[in-house]
């Protein structure tokens, strides 16, 4: 059975007039192909649909059947159009989304509420991950959108640097040194230290460990754990005392002090997606985080310059 759109709609407006001239009228068509499209649509659903007089037309009982189905019919298939082409623009679907913690500090709840105001039809899943895990999951097709810390990154993975700013020193609030405004990194010189796992991100650990070599010691690395809020708390309990990126002096933990010290390194976050065979919905996305980031202002904002994909952006 053809149940063709087009005599479908020809059938509702027939249905609807009780009147073929005024359907053609409606229909901007003249009346004989109508009434061939309408003898067509019988022949296809094999039974008698109207009944006509010269004054006016009736539905039969399986029109009046037909009549209900095919509004139906035709609102499912413009539903489906509609969805198809949300979908092929970008407007619609799944965006799996990966993160580090630190985001929550540098403007990533900003963006998720950007982005569904933006695509309130798409649906986003949110998984925190550390930065070598999320660029394994990006090259492997399994994460649509990601947001690490800067680290190299293999062939297929692309990235834009998102914030730049200094480290601090995270003391216990008991600490000696506490009650200072800013310090050398050398008067922690015989202090346990609790480091960012070298496993979760080796360019951080190193970057952290060359920042301690370069003030004339090595560290007694205590403790190594997997997030940034998990060091922070290691040291709000007097475990030992820490270098971390200066937006979680923003999250507000009790029993810490963050202090400024003299140095040049800087940490970095990325944005990450596959670099081929993106979909428009990743395509979307990029977009989104590239404007909500370069519309920051001036508070260690890059800007997005592509980076290299067989290296660490600076």
């Amino acid at each position: 059975m053809d149940l063709d759109p087009r005599l479908l709609r020809y059938f509702i407006a027939v249905a609807e007039e009780r009147h073929f001239s005024r359907a053609a009228v409606r229909l901007h068509i003249s009346q004989p192909p109508l009434s061939y499209a309408i003898r067509q649509l019988e022949d296809n659903v094999g039974a008698r649909l109207l009944t006509r007089s010269s004054r006016h037309v009736e539905l039969t009982d399986a029109g009046q059947v037909l009549y209900r189905e095919a509004l139906t019919l035709l609102r499912q298939a413009e539903e489906v159009r509609t969805l198809v082409q949300r979908v092929d623009a970008g407007l619609r679907g799944r965006l799996r989304i990966g993160f580090v913690g630190s985001m929550l500090y540098r403007g990533l709840p900003a963006l998720l509420n950007a982005m569904r105001a933006e695509l309130p039809d798409v649906e986003h899943v949110l998984t925190e991950l550390n930065s070598h895990d999320q660029i394994e999951a990006v090259r492997r097709g399994e994460q649509d959108l990601g947001f690490i810390h800067a680290n190299p990154l293999p062939k297929g993975v692309e990235a834009r640097d998102l914030v730049a700013e200094p480290f601090m020193v995270c003391l216990p609030q008991a600490h000696p040194l506490a009650g200072r405004e800013s310090l050398r990194l050398a008067d922690l010189a015989a202090d346990d230290f609790v480091f960012f796992a070298r496993a979760a991100s080796p360019s951080y650990y190193e970057t952290v460990l060359a920042m301690c070599v370069s003030a004339g010691f090595t560290p007694v690395i205590r403790h190594e754990v997997r997030h940034w809020l998990s060091v922070a708390s290691l040291v709000s309990q007097g475990l030992g005392v820490s270098i971390v990126p200066a937006c979680l002096s923003r999250s507000g933990l009790a029993g810490t002090r963050f202090i400024a010290f003299e140095h040049a390194a800087r940490s970095v976050s990325q944005a990450i997606w596959p670099g081929a065979a993106r979909s428009p919905l990743q395509e979307k996305a990029v977009e989104l985080v590239a404007r909500h980031y370069s519309a920051a202002g001036p508070t260690g904002v890059h800007s997005f310059q592509p980076c290299s994909t067989d290296r660490s952006c600076p």
